[in-house]
C-alpha cells in the first residue's frame, strides 16, 4: 500500500493507495480546519503537521505519537534527511515598540524534543537549512554568505562561503564529498555566475570545480543530477525586452563537476517551461518554445537524443526508476498527458487530466496522482489515481462546499521499488475510462451544413530519434535534418515524374536503361573506368531529360537533337565498360 496524505477543509487524513483506496487506520484523522503545514520524513516513516494548536510528529509505521511542540503559528515544516532534526518556521513579526522580533526558525532534536537552535529568518523563501544526505553538513544563507554547520552542531559555524553576494545555493545529493552550487547575481554591468565548489574548499575562483557566467538573469533554478556529477541552470529574466513573451526570457546552461560547461542549444525560440533530470543522471528532458511546445531529451554532451515533436505541454516528469516519462500540459493548458517508454521511445498512452493543479509519481513507478486543489482552483476539488497506461483506478471529489488544499504520496527511499517491465496494455479498472469529448471548433452559421475543411494554425512536428545512424557520435543538426528531408522529397518527386513519363506513349525506354537509373552505382575497382562510367551516365541522364522535353512538345536546338542521336553509341560504350570488355 502507498498511502496518500490529504489536507483540506475536511481535515487531515491518509488514504491507502492502490489497490484498496480506503482511509488509513495508521493515522488518526485530524478534523480541524486550521491545518497549515504538513511534512513526511524522507524515508516516509515519520509525519508531522501543525493543526493551529501544536506541531505533532507521529511514527506512521507504528501509528504512535512521538513528539508534540507548542508552536501554534507554524506555517512550514521539514525533516532532516536522517530524521534527527525537525525544522519549523513561523512568520517573522517585530515587537510593537519596533524592536527586533524573536527568532522564528527553530531546529528541534527529535530524540530528546529539545530545541537545538533558533535563528532569525525573515523571508519564507529558502527558509529551511539544507542538509547533506548523511547530515554531516548543514548550510543556510545568511546576509549573502553561506554558513556551514557540521554534525548538527548549530552553535559553531564550521565554515563560510563568502562571495560578493550569494543569492542562492544548492547542496549536491548523495554521498560525500558534498559539492555546493552557488549563484551570484550580476551588478553594474558585470555578468551573473554559478560556481561549483567541493566542501570545504572555498578559497577563491581557482578552487571552484566549475564556473559559468551569463547575462540576462534575474533569478536562476539550479538542478543537480542524482549522481552529483552535473548541474543544470535555468537562468531567467522577469521581462522579455523584445516583447515576444509574457514569461520573460530563459536560457539553459550546463555545468559539470569536472569543469565542463555549455549553453544548451534549444532549436525553438520561446520560454523554457520545465527541465527534468533522468534518474540515470546521464540524460535530461527540456520542455521549451512558444506553444505548441517542443520537448527534447539531451545527453551530457548537450546533444539531442530524442525529440518528442511539438504539442500542448509545459511539464516533464520522470518516474522514480526513470523508465517512463510523462509530458503534460497543466495550468493554462487542458491537462493532456503523453506517457512514454524511455528505453524504446514509444508512446504508451495519452490520458487527459483536466483542470489539474498537481501531478506526482507514486514511489512504485506504476501509479500517478493528479489533483485539483485550492486556492489555484476553488471548484471541483479532488484527486485521481491513475496507472500510467491511462486507466483511472480511483477518483475522489470533495463536496461542493468543501476545499482540498494538498495531496501527496508517502515517500520511500530509492531502491525500495525496483523497475518493472513497461506495460502498453491499459490495466483493468472498475471506473470507466476517462475519454474527454473532443471540443468542437466554433463554426459560423453560414458554414454549418457545408463539408469541414482543415484549417490548422500550425503544423505539429512529429517525434523523431536524433541518435545518428551509422555509429557516428555527432547527431544531425536541425538544418542538416531539414536539408535531408528536402533532398529526400525532391528525389521522390523526380522518381514519380519519371514513372509518369515512362507510362506516356511517346516515351520508349530500354529496360536496361531503366534498370541503370534505379540500381545504385557499382564500382569496377579501377578509378579511371569508374570516372568514365559516371560521365557516361551523366550524359545519358541529360539525353533522357531532352527526350522528355521533346515529348512535351518543346522545339529542340540542332546540337540537342545530335545529342539524342548519340544515345545508342553511349549505351554500347557504357555496357562495354561495365562488363569490363
Amino acid at each position: 500500500l502507498f498511502p496518500l496524505a490529504v489536507r483540506g477543509s475536511e481535515g487531515l487524513y491518509m488514504v491507502n493507495g492502490p489497490p484498496s483506496f480506503t482511509e488509513s487506520t495508521a493515522f488518526q484523522r485530524d478534523s480541524g480546519k486550521n491545518c497549515k503545514a504538513v511534512a513526511f520524513s524522507r524515508d516516509g516513516s515519520l509525519f508531522a503537521w501543525c493543526n493551529g494548536e501544536k506541531v505533532n510528529v507521529v511514527n506512521v509505521t507504528r501509528a504512535e505519537l512521538l513528539r508534540s511542540f507548542d508552536l501554534p503559528k507554524t506555517v512550514c515544516l521539514e525533516f532532516s534527511p536522517k530524521n534527527n532534526v525537525l525544522a519549523t518556521w513561523q512568520a517573522y513579526a517585530t515587537a510593537k515598540d519596533g524592536t527586533a522580533g524573536v527568532p522564528n526558525l527553530q531546529l528541534h532534536d527529535l530524540r530528546t524534543g529539545k530545541c537545538l537552535k533558533s535563528f532569525m529568518q525573515k523571508k519564507m523563501q529558502n527558509w529551511c537549512p539544507c542538509w547533506a544526505d548523511d547530515e554531516s553538513i548543514c548550510a543556510r544563507n545568511v546576509n549573502n554568505e553561506v554558513h556551514f554547520f557540521e554534525n548538527n552542531n548549530f552553535n559553531t559555524i564550521a565554515s563560510k562561503l563568502h562571495l560578493q553576494k550569494v543569492s542562492d545555493f544548492v547542496l549536491s545529493p548523495g554521498a560525500q564529498p558534498t559539492k555546493v552550487a552557488v549563484y551570484v547575481p550580476g551588478s553594474k554591468g558585470a555578468p551573473s555566475f554559478v560556481r561549483l565548489y567541493q566542501y570545504p574548499n572555498f578559497g577563491g575562483p581557482q578552487s571552484a570545480l566549475a564556473n559559468k557566467s551569463f547575462f540576462k538573469a534575474d533569478k536562476v533554478t539550479m538542478l543537480w543530477n542524482k549522481k552529483a556529477t552535473a548541474v543544470l541552470v535555468i537562468a531567467s529574466t522577469e521581462v522579455d525586452k523584445t516583447g515576444a513573451s509574457y514569461y520573460g526570457e530563459q536560457t539553459l546552461h550546463y555545468l559539470a563537476a569536472n569543469g565542463e560547461s555549455a549553453v544548451v542549444q534549444l532549436p525553438k525560440n520561446g520560454p523554457i517551461y520545465d527541465v527534468a533530470w533522468s534518474p540515470n543522471s546521464v540524460e535530461f528532458c527540456a520542455v521549451y518554445g512558444f506553444m505548441p511546445a517542443k520537448a527534447t531529451v539531451f545527453n551530457l554532451k548537450c546533444d539531442p537524443v530524442f525529440d518528442f515533436g511539438t504539442g500542448p505541454r509545459n511539464a516533464a516528469y520522470y518516474s522514480p526508476q526513470g523508465h517512463v516519462l510523462v509530458l503534460a500540459g497543466f495550468g493554462n493548458l487542458r491537462g493532456q498527458m503523453e506517457v512514454w517508454d524511455v528505453k524504446n521511445y514509444k508512446l504508451i498512452s495519452k490520458p487527459v487530466a483536466s483542470d489539474s493543479t498537481y501531478f506526482a509519481w507514486c514511489p512504485d513507478g506504476e501509479h500517478i496522482v493528479t489533483a485539483t486543489c485550492a486556492p489555484r482552483l476553488r471548484v471541483s476539488n479532488g484527486y485521481k489515481i491513475w496507472h500510467y497506461t491511462g486507466s483511472v483506478l480511483h477518483s475522489y471529489e470533495v463536496p461542493s462546499d468543501e476545499e482540498m488544499w494538498q495531496v501527496f504520496w508517502q515517500p520511500f527511499l530509492d531502491g525500495v521499488f525496483p523497475e518493472k517491465a513497461v506495460k502498453y496494455q491499459a490495466v483493468p479498472s472498475e471506473l470507466p475510462r476517462a475519454e474527454p469529448r473532443p471540443a468542437q471548433a466554433y463554426r459560423p452559421p453560414a458554414l454549418r451544413n457545408k463539408p469541414m475543411t482543415s484549417s490548422k494554425l500550425h503544423e505539429d512536428e512529429p517525434p523523431q530519434n536524433m541518435k545518428p545512424l551509422g555509429g557516428s557520435d555527432k547527431p544531425l543538426s536541425k538544418t542538416a535534418l531539414k536539408n535531408q528531408r528536402k533532398h529526400e522529397a525532391k528525389k521522390a518527386a523526380k522518381q514519380e515524374a519519371k514513372a509518369d513519363a515512362n507510362q506516356g506513349p511517346a516515351q520508349v525506354k530500354t529496360p536496361q536503361n531503366a534498370l541503370q537509373s534505379t540500381v545504385p552505382a557499382m564500382t569496377t575497382g579501377d578509378p579511371e573506368v569508374d570516372k568514365k562510367i559516371k560521365n557516361l551516365k551523366k550524359k545519358l541522364k541529360a539525353i533522357e531529360q531532352l527526350k522528355e522535353q521533346a515529348a512535351a512538345g518543346k522545339q529542340l536546338e540542332k546540337n540537342q537533337v545530335e545529342k539524342i542521336q548519340k544515345e545508342a553509341a553511349l549505351l554500347k560504350e557504357l555496357e562495354d565498360l561495365e562488363l569490363g570488355v
